[in-house]
């Protein structure tokens, strides 16, 4: 374990078309004595054969295979099993890193004792080639609770490298297929005693391939993740008043996935569509209205209404609106 200073855990699935180009920026890394380990989630295409391919060209690519699929939290849970590395950080797929990331995060975890997670700096990159930053405030350093706070609303974004005892102790919450890792993110923050910041950058690929930009019946797993996160919370005897701040996030939350079933509802089937629906029941029920706040619960489209079939009426009058002036997604 300590010949390895970094295990970068990568879950993969269907992703052939931008393996050469993830891999690659792994292997350009300034720091060496890293472990890439890599788990095909049951794919469909070329991808476990051309990462046994890259096994051959450099032992420190790792590859373990699933025979079903089930999401990319779980494969990256059987990656962080196996992991050896002092640190330990993700890579999905499609993105890649700048050359010298790794060497600079984990230079900032060897040099701040406190420092449990450092943030690396992400770029969003376009498929035309276009980029732009993430932008995050100014800070060298939070505290654990100021960093998980800024993380409700992603103020700051979950791209970082973590020291290996904190992983291993809050695994990838798995609850959901999408959206759930999340939640690991603003436990290893809230966790930490210090999280950084180092000037290594990700580059995370946008395109319409990607799981979260297609129109599926996952996208209501997001208000599953939701409670989840929050049950997280309630156990770990965070703060009533982040508890609170972070119901009117869920309440957002379900307005914006209310939004994709207006829109996109019919591109689903009927099956798919009741599960929605019911998903939706069930947020709307479970989140605490009387900790939402006045100027959330008194606009139009985000009352909470006394019924459901009244929330339900003001959401298709909302979005009928908003579809009109061109504002829907």
């Amino acid at each position: 374990m300590a010949d390895i200073k970094v295990s970068v855990l990568m879950a993969v699935y269907n992703a052939e078309q931008f393996l050469d180009s993830s891999l690659s920026s792994l292997l350009r890394q300034t720091l060496t004595n890293i472990e890439i380990i890599c788990v095909d989630d049951a794919s469909t295409d070329a991808s476990l054969a051309l990462l046994h391919r890259y096994t051959q060209r450099d032992p420190r690519i790792k590859v373990l295979s699933l025979s079903d699929n089930q999401g990319q939290a779980h494969a990256r849970n059987v990656a962080l099993s196996v992991a050896q590395g002092e640190y330990i950080c993700m890579l999905d797929a499609d993105d890649t890193y700048a050359d010298d990331a790794l060497a600079l995060a984990a230079e900032v975890l060897d040099g701040e004792q406190e420092t449990d997670c450092v943030l690396f700096e992400c770029e969003m990159v376009e498929t035309d080639g276009r980029c732009r930053r993430y932008h995050m405030p100014s800070f060298s350093t939070l505290t654990g609770e100021e960093a998980f706070r800024l993380s409700l609303s992603w103020t700051i974004h979950g791209i970082y490298m973590v020291r290996r005892e904190l992983h291993i102790k809050v695994p990838y919450d798995d609850t959901c297929r999408l959206y759930s890792d999340d939640n690991t993110t603003r436990m290893h923050y809230l966790l930490s005693r210090r999280v950084g910041r180092c000037t290594g950058v990700y580059r995370y690929l946008q395109h319409p391939a990607s799981a979260t930009h297609r129109v599926s019946v996952r996208r209501f797993d997001y208000l599953t993740a939701n409670l989840s996160m929050k049950m997280q919370m309630v156990k770990a005897g965070v703060a009533a008043a982040l508890i609170a701040e972070y119901e009117n996030l869920r309440w957002l939350n379900l307005v914006d996935v209310y939004m994709f079933y207006h829109v996109h509802g019919r591109q689903l089937t009927s099956s798919e569509r009741r599960r929605g629906l019911a998903l939706i029941r069930d947020t709307w029920q479970g989140i605490d209205r009387t900790q939402l706040d006045l100027q959330l619960r008194s606009k139009f489209g985000y009352r909470p209404m006394p019924t459901f079939l009244l929330f339900r009426l003001q959401e298709w009058c909302y979005f009928s609106l908003r579809a009109l002036l061109g504002k829907n997604r």
